[in-house]
């Protein structure tokens, strides 16, 4: 289950009256102080900052030759392309970023290269191949007569496709904005934002916007050729960018902010009179107009995404973003939310499926949820992967073995396939989504050794790895991020910038918060906190599609009130019952919105929880019922007597190295207690343990081969109770032991209870003793882990677990 989220309240520091002020020229309507304190939070703290933030006239853009040399070699090889009239392929990607930068290429490389004779276009199917390059789709292309490959927000990596692509003749320009190979790739060029400085305003372009600088060069280079403006092109690279969750900094910000205007600019048009008719029939079938970001974030983004998770091929999302062909836009536009339908159908059931896997885990001994399961589809495994992370505040891997006997290429967007792609061996394809700033991409990366293919960010990632490595690598990645971690615990967590009332709520504060539009990444949507208040009128209902037709997907609406106002404002939940929203007196997490299709302002609900106030919720605190609390005696690292425990509870002074080993104590207590009558004759049961001092693992293992010599030295026998005792381990992690030792040439026979060890040394075998011994050492370490967290665990954790058991 989900645990507890905590919830933060980010530290409010007073701006200067000056910067209040010159805030509140930009909100004539509101005292403009909610917005001024937000922005001083988030770094804008002088006139200049807050102008080019504000006012995307008054930022200076980087120039596309900022990339150097390599815009230079990309700009000749597509000049020398121009001018020999080669033809030239456009390979994209299957997400909004890949699939809108493709758009980006056809439309603004199409003003120089002929589509369809001279320039074509190929995007991998997201459900049969991975991400970037492959040997198939050259061989595709080489055939076609293609004579370059101009990726877009892929290629950094694919370095032996690379290779190939140029044994066949063809040479390759990367655009992208992943992460980089160790050396420069076999390319004609590579435009890659990862090259420049951190600080530098292109650093954080997503793919379609480092696109758009590569058509931007090319309209400086040749400017006498296009028959179209380049802004022309900024609506896409708006979608791309805001359906990314890129750091909307720098050029990020300017372009989406053009970007966004261009779009709600086009919406406005009659239908048959748009330049993007398939943009603006997708926006009509949401219900948004393009004037918001969230009408991308929400709208356009999950859509256009939602084509190659349910049909895996998405190569008519080109035609639907950029055709001027209105009777066919419209159609596709229908394809593709019937798609985004069937998508969220589909992450409803999984999302189910996931819940009751995740009650199976004990979360408090878990760094990493890892889950996996023959029916999930890939296509939506990354959003039900980004929802648990959020809830649970751990990274979320799910994998699916669907299909799994027979070998596939993998997922990910970076990394070459290890030499397990050569076995005809199953293999599982997941997604990975990370939460409290893990390196997902670092962490996964780590046990490369164990993946068939990886790739993607610092917060996503795909990954595929053959099904039988499936436990060692969980395994592994726990004890790696637990070790990374150190005492730090990771812990849900959801952040308010502001706290207000529901009087608060409402037109002024909208057009106040709107100022730090577009959000995404470094700039998050405003969360408000509201406290003391309650929920009234709420109902729920399945979502419909476009045709009427009800989609298993869930949104609760309802009226918030406070003691600020006698006025309710309305609001809604998606993906949540109605019965979910506590009853009495609560806090709640909010965000501001206007709802186009309705044509008001409402809150979206993020996380509420009963009040600390509410009378309710101080009966309801404990989630184990109080009859159990009484009957486990907590006498962990203090002396205890027989008196303490005199109605003969049953005590533990083993400290356990799992919950199974307390499960079976707890279960014997709960029968003893079920078999008696009356509260007074409950069997209590007492935890006693204390906490253990540890020996170094490294020490443990000197001991181990010391006492082995010892006992093969003097032909004595030892008991397995005598070697645990003496050594401070568990039997099972010196069974681990004694398969080490037999690495060294030691022999371990059984004589009736006894063991006798003798001795053999050999070097024969030093790779495998290396190995096995460092498995002894890992062994040992989660154990002491282990029984470090239990030594401390609080009592209402242990409390809960007897109460789930107990049902």
């Amino acid at each position: 289950m989900p645990e507890q989220q905590q919830w933060t309240i980010t530290a409010t520091e007073q701006p200067p009256e000056w910067f209040i002020q010159a805030v509140k020229q930009y909100t004539p309507v509101s005292s403009g102080l909610y917005a001024a304190q937000l922005l001083w939070q988030r770094g804008i703290k002088d006139r200049q900052q807050l102008t080019a933030f504000i006012n995307y006239k008054a930022y200076q853009p980087a120039s596309p030759f900022e990339f150097g040399q390599e815009m230079h070699l990309a700009i000749a090889r597509l000049q020398q392309a121009y001018n020999t009239k080669e033809k030239i392929a456009i390979w994209g990607d299957f997400d909004a970023d890949g699939i809108t930068a493709t758009s980006v290429l056809w439309d603004g490389l199409g003003q120089f290269f002929a589509q369809n004779t001279q320039l074509i276009y190929y995007i991998p199917n997201r459900l049969k191949e991975s991400h970037g390059l492959n040997n198939q789709g050259i061989d595709n292309l080489a055939k076609q007569d293609c004579k370059l490959i101009v990726t877009c927000d892929t290629g950094s990596t694919n370095i032996e496709e690379i290779i190939y692509a140029k044994q066949l003749g063809i040479d390759v320009i990367v655009t992208d904005h992943h992460t980089l190979p160790a050396e420069r790739p076999p390319v004609a060029a590579i435009i890659n934002p990862r090259y420049l400085p951190k600080e530098h305003q292109l650093f954080n372009l997503s793919g379609v916007a480092v696109a758009y600088k590569l058509v931007e060069a090319l309209y400086q280079s040749l400017p006498n050729v296009a028959k179209y403006p380049l802004e022309d092109l900024l609506d896409l690279v708006a979608v791309g960018l805001i359906a990314d969750l890129v750091q909307l900094s720098g050029d990020c910000r300017y372009l989406a902010q053009m970007g966004i205007q261009r779009l709600q600019e086009d919406f406005k048009q009659p239908a048959a009179a748009r330049r993007r008719p398939g943009v603006g029939r997708l926006l009509e079938l949401c219900q948004k107009s393009g004037d918001r970001p969230t009408d991308i974030s929400f709208g356009l983004g999950p859509r256009i995404n939602a084509v190659s998770r349910i049909q895996g091929d998405a190569s008519f999302c080109v035609e639907l973003l950029t055709s001027r062909d209105v009777k066919r836009c419209n159609e596709l536009a229908e394809i593709t939310e019937l798609a985004n339908a069937r998508r969220k159908s589909l992450q409803k059931d999984v999302q189910a499926q996931v819940a009751q896997k995740l009650t199976q885990l004990d979360l408090s001994t878990t760094s990493v949820i890892v889950l996996e399961d023959a029916q999930w589809p890939a296509g939506v495994l990354g959003l039900v992967a980004g929802q648990v992370a959020q809830e649970t505040g751990r990274p979320t891997i799910l994998l699916s073995t669907e299909g799994s006997g027979e070998s596939g290429v993998g997922s990910g967007k970076d990394s070459a396939p290890t030499p397990y792609s050569l076995l005809p061996t199953p293999l599982a394809r997941g997604s990975a989504r990370s939460v409290n700033s893990v390196d997902l991409y670092q962490l996964v990366k780590e046990q490369a050794h164990l993946l068939h293919r990886f790739g993607g960010h610092p917060f996503a990632a795909g990954l595929s790895l053959l099904v039988e490595n499936i436990p060692l690598f969980t395994a592994a990645i726990n004890q790696q991020l637990r070790q990374s971690l150190g005492s730090t615990t990771l812990t849900p967590t959801v952040q308010a910038d502001l706290t207000v009332t529901v009087a608060d709520l409402g037109k002024e504060l909208f057009l106040e918060l709107k100022l730090l539009e577009p959000c995404g990444m470094g700039n998050p949507v405003p969360k408000l906190l509201i406290q003391n208040c309650w929920f009234e009128n709420s109902w729920h209902r399945n979502q419909q599609d476009w045709q009427g037709k009800k989609v298993q997907y869930i949104k609760t609406e309802f009226d918030i009130r406070d003691d600020s106002t006698r006025s309710a404002f309305p609001g809604l939940w998606w993906g949540h019952y109605k019965d979910e929203l506590p009853i009495g007196r609560c806090d709640c997490i909010a965000e501001l919105d206007y709802n186009t299709f309705k044509k008001r302002y409402e809150i979206r609900l993020i996380a509420v929880r009963s009040s600390v106030n509410s009378a309710l919720n101080t009966q309801q605190r404990l989630n184990a019922p109080l009859s159990l609390t009484p009957f486990i005696l907590d006498l962990r690292n203090q002396e205890h007597s027989p008196l303490t425990t005199q109605h003969s509870a049953l005590i533990i002074e083993d400290c356990p190295t799992n919950w199974d080993d307390l499960r079976t104590w707890l279960r014997r207590c709960l029968a003893t207690s079920r078999s008696t009558s009356g509260l007074d004759n409950q069997q209590q049961l007492a935890i006693a343990w204390s906490k253990p001092k540890h020996q170094p693992p490294n020490q443990i293992w000197l001991t181990l081969v010391g006492i082995a010599k010892y006992l093969s030295r003097t032909n004595q026998l030892v008991t397995r109770r005598q070697l645990l005792e003496k050594i401070g381990i568990s039997d099972q992690t010196l069974l681990v032991g004694i398969k080490a030792l037999k690495y060294l040439g030691f022999t371990v026979q059984r004589q009736d209870r006894s063991l006798q060890i003798t001795w053999h040394p050999s070097d024969s075998a030093e790779n495998l003793a290396d190995e096995a011994v460092a498995r002894f050492l890992a062994a040992v370490r989660e154990e002491q882990f282990q029984q470090q967290y239990f030594a401390q665990v609080p009592l209402s954790t242990i409390v809960a677990i007897a109460s789930y058991d107990s049902k």
